[in-house]
């Protein structure tokens, strides 16, 4: 039975960011992935680096998300030296475009909240059309502008997937995909980790499983209730440069075709596409970039995004089955770097970062009020 220090169940963004790093650390590292059956949520991701707008209930998170986006230029440079691979990451701000006074209102009210609850951490500025037509010149006349965060950014999540497993190898990990982890149980001091074809020991676990957490999360005495949500994105021929940074909902990539996306729906384990949602993404970015009126759509796809109740992350170590642990979250690009710098420590022993205390499953706990 092969034996390592840590198994990291989920192959995915989330489990293979934690991987490399501890790989990276010089820890025992094997990563049991599902395969191609599994809901990709990482091979259908957006590759948006985002922060703004993000951590307006909780706060904690946008300081977690700004903290990763400052430590994404060393994860892009680091895989790429360590692997060849580009993860054709750039930050040169984004765009949250508004159609009218009232959502530009809207907008500077929420994003002046955060600021403040992260002491001014988060900074932002309003844009009017303009202004925002400097940065993108062909924007749309109906745009009357925008929202600027100098944090964001965007990335190739294929490309970022496809260095981290390169990485983890490079450090001595093992990546073993073909096989979905059926149980795990407490042994002595670690634990057995069973596959259909396989059993495996490890001094301690972490499900990075995404929407299989689960199922998973309760054999080791943690709760991960998740749900999934369907985002549909099409992609456009290759074109010119159209968008020198990226937008909610519109992104250029480094090939140059554009993606078009930011559906939400809630259809179950559907991952899917749906004619009239695609229709409605295409009008809207016609709307935003008139000349994507006469692009040609050659690919679409839907993928699931892992959501918790409340959309925030779930990290989570176990206190009846000390050294497993539950990692989670719908911003496996945004939140990549923090999670292979930041977060591994913990896993391996350290003090949990702060900016993670709020995200446990306890937050979804329901006190019942007895009347007197």
């Amino acid at each position: 039975m092969q034996k390592c220090d840590f198994a990291i169940v989920g192959g995915g963004l989330v489990g293979s960011a934690i991987a490399y790093g501890l790989a990276s650390a010089g820890h025992r590292v094997t990563v049991l992935d599902e395969g191609d059956v599994a809901f990709r949520a990482s091979r259908g991701n957006f590759g948006l680096v985002w922060v703004q707008g993000k951590g307006v209930e909780i706060p904690r998170y946008s300081e977690w998300s700004m903290s990763s986006a400052s430590l994404w230029p060393e994860l892009s440079a680091e895989l790429h030296a360590l692997t060849g691979v580009a993860t054709q990451h750039q930050a040169p701000g984004g765009v949250h475009l508004c159609y009218s006074a009232e959502e530009m209102q809207c907008r500077q009210s929420e994003l002046s909240a955060l600021s403040e609850a992260t002491q001014g951490h988060f900074d932002f500025s309003m844009l009017d059309h303009d202004q925002l037509r400097e940065l993108i010149p062909e924007i749309g006349d109906s745009v009357i502008g925008a929202s600027w965060s100098r944090w964001d950014g965007h990335a190739n999540p294929l490309y970022l997937l496809r260095a981290l497993h390169a990485g983890l190898r490079h450090h001595g990990g093992s990546y073993r995909p073909g096989g979905k982890v059926r149980r795990i149980q407490r042994q002595g001091q670690g634990f057995i980790i069973e596959r259909d074809t396989e059993r495996l020991h490890a001094e301690r676990v972490i499900l990075a499983a995404g929407l299989g957490n689960r199922e998973l999360a309760p054999q080791v005495g943690l709760a991960a209730p998740l749900v999934p949500n369907r985002g549909e994105i099409l992609v456009t021929e290759r074109m010119r440069p159209l968008l020198n940074l990226p937008t909610t909902f519109l992104r250029q990539t480094g090939e140059g075709s554009i993606l078009l996306g930011d559906s939400h729906e809630d259809v179950g384990f559907d991952d899917g596409t749906d004619t009239p949602v695609l229709s409605s993404i295409a009008q809207r970015a016609v709307k935003a970039l008139p000349a994507l009126a006469d692009t040609r759509v050659v690919r679409t796809w839907g993928a699931l995004r892992v959501m918790t109740p409340d959309g925030y992350p779930l990290y989570q170590a176990s206190t009846t089955h000390p050294g497993a642990f539950v990692a989670c979250c719908h911003s496996g690009v945004t939140l990549a770097a923090v999670h292979a710098k930041r977060l591994v420590p913990w896993i391996a022993g350290s003090n949990a970062p702060t900016e993670i205390a709020p995200f446990t499953a306890e937050r979804f706990d329901v006190q019942t009020v007895i009347p007197a």
